[in-house]
């Protein structure tokens, strides 16, 4: 069971210039309290088939984190174009936001940006040399998020203790409490068929 669930990343300027920064608010609840901070990166991906071209755009620390609804906002900085290739610049990229504990990560939202000049003749007929003060980006609201099983380091609530009348109600006997000789058997038997 995750400690952390994301509510909502709500892009703050988007659509926006290719070379402008990201900047978004990150909603999440929090179930119980973290002894560390969690750590949030966003990753730029270009080109999904070569690893080695992804770019960390920004990271931050956030914590202590108190039980209940947080939220914070993160600027990244915009992808450095000489670290991507020329026919990955137009068209579809991956963001990433990743989020760790104690360098286990147990959530990656990723989102698709579509990237193009800002007018119809460039989009047409792209110029041979990009000109990236002309471009767009525009990040797909709808993200594809994964969850990641990690290790906790504190227990989480039980859901026994937030049902009302747990308190007052009955114990329910264990299998193990149950007489095992036969004749306790027989006679439970007899009396379920008088």
């Amino acid at each position: 069971m995750s400690l952390i669930t994301i509510r909502n990343v709500e892009f703050l300027n988007n659509p926006a210039r290719f070379l402008d920064s990201y900047r978004f608010r990150v909603t999440f609840e929090c179930i119980a309290p973290l002894k560390d901070d969690l750590e949030w990166r966003l990753i730029y991906v270009s080109c999904p088939g070569d690893v080695d071209l992804d770019q960390e755009l920004d990271d931050c620390l956030v914590g202590p984190i108190p039980v209940g609804v947080n939220s914070f906002e993160f600027e990244g900085s915009s992808p450095d174009p000489s670290k991507i290739p020329p026919e990955d610049v137009l068209g579809v990229a991956a963001l990433i936001l990743t989020g760790s504990y104690n360098d286990q990560e147990f959530v990656r939202v990723g989102y698709y940006q579509n990237t193009e000049y800002d007018n119809d003749e460039m989009k047409e007929t792209p110029p041979t040399k990009i000109l990236f003060d002309r471009l767009v980006r525009d990040i797909n609201a709808k993200p594809r998020v994964t969850r990641f099983q990690i290790k906790w380091d504190v227990t989480p609530p039980s859901r026994g203790q937030a049902t009302a009348g747990a308190a007052t109600s009955a114990p329910v006997p264990s299998a193990d409490d149950l007489a095992d000789d036969d004749e306790s058997i027989h006679s439970d038997t007899k009396l379920g068929n008088t």
